[in-house]
């Protein structure tokens, strides 16, 4: 089993940054993609940035790619993202998820496909 604990949420101006951090506990799998989702309200949960914690391969979302940028430390079992340019549309809790099921065709940005999941932590972009 494996319990998630996100931090790092808050409220920012437009333009403005946050550093999400998402640590690990319990039995995070050596070789397993990890990442960040967010959902408004309102709105289906979305893939944001992954990672697989052995090849430290990437996977962005349009809206994130060239803005945010997810980084992992295994040594903390933690991974980060760090998100500049925040826009008011980027206003959603996100969450931090692990343990993808192998599926073919499927996608790492597919929310349905992972086990684990962290309580998650608001981020509000307003003027």
């Amino acid at each position: 089993q494996v319990q998630l604990g996100e931090s790092g949420g808050g409220s920012v101006q437009p333009g403005g940054s946050l550093r999400l951090s998402c640590a690990a506990s319990g039995s995070p799998l050596n070789s397993d993609v990890m990442g960040w989702f967010r959902q408004a309200p309102g709105k289906e949960r979305e893939g944001v940035a992954v990672i697989h914690t052995g090849n430290r391969m990437a996977v962005y979302s349009d809206s994130a790619r060239g803005r945010f940028r997810i980084s992992l430390d295994n040594a903390k079992n933690t991974v980060y993202l760090q998100m500049n340019g925040l826009q008011p549309e980027d206003t959603a809790m996100y969450y931090c998820a692990t343990g993808w099921r192998r599926t073919t065709g499927g996608s790492w940005l597919d929310s349905a496909l992972y086990d684990y999941w962290g309580q998650g932590t608001q981020v509000t972009v307003s003027s």
